[in-house]
């Protein structure tokens, strides 16, 4: 049986909110937040790769599961692969979700819906989006875009990645949810990869994978997570949560 494990890569170095896992939202830090929604999505068992003492502490004190990782990691999936070792030496697990600690909003279900497309043998990575509404955002460089080709209802094929708005023309376009569901060998894989002149080009990490020829499937949600970068996503986040109280 296939068995899955969650982790969430949290570092204390962040340009425009630094400390930004420990940030309070309603008398909890942020990365609490996020690993309650993993908890809740059940798939698997959960644990926090952190850069700093202080994360596990924050981690541990909500009755969660942590360890620490280096804080040379160029990226969440370098620093979730590091934790996969530490956490699971025997190799049990051999589908790994990769939750971004910044996702305060996420929601369970998209997380599970995430993971979902692996059900197929010939799916690498599994990720998710969802249909973008905001005029705004789909020339906003901050919100990554999908290009795929639908393969069934709510599915599609990953046929690239960009910060441009795209593809042209009429037609729904898709907001990409940092969240990715690898098989073991997948993730193994990607890591031994060099960056690629794609990923480099458009600074996403994602593009590696397509440029070597792996298949990403990306399961289609009703709606995006805030992702906090900055004070003000801070405060974003703060009033959706208390909507949702």
């Amino acid at each position: 049986m296939t068995q899955t494990l969650v982790i969430i890569p949290a570092r204390m170095a962040s340009t425009r909110l630094p400390g930004k896992p420990l940030a309070d939202l309603h008398g909890e830090p942020m990365i609490v937040h996020v690993w309650r929604r993993a908890m809740e999505a059940d798939v698997g068992p959960v644990v926090v790769a952190a850069d700093a003492p202080e994360i596990i502490a924050a981690v541990e004190r909500a009755g969660g599961r942590a360890v620490l990782t280096g804080m040379h990691h160029q990226s969440g999936s370098d620093r979730i692969f590091e934790a996969l070792g530490l956490f699971d030496p025997r190799r049990d697990c051999d589908v790994i979700v990769n939750v971004q600690g910044d996702l305060p909003t996420l929601e369970a279900a998209t997380i599970r819906a995430a993971a979902a497309p692996l059900a197929d043998a010939a799916v690498d990575i599994a990720t998710a989006a969802a249909e973008i509404h905001r005029a705004e955002e789909k020339t906003d460089p901050n919100v990554v875009k999908v290009v795929g080709s639908g393969i069934s209802p709510g599915r599609l094929r990953a046929l690239y990645f960009t910060r441009a708005a795209a593809p042209h023309g009429e037609g729904p376009l898709y907001h990409h949810i940092g969240l990715y569901a690898y098989r073991r060998a997948a993730l193994e894989r990607f890591i031994a990869l060099p960056p690629s002149p794609l990923e480099r080009r458009e600074k996403l990490e994602q593009l590696r994978a397509l440029e070597a020829g792996m298949r990403i499937d990306v399961s289609i949600v009703g709606e995006a997570p805030l992702g906090v970068d900055t004070p003000r996503d801070l405060e974003r986040a703060r009033k959706m949560l208390e909507k949702r109280a």
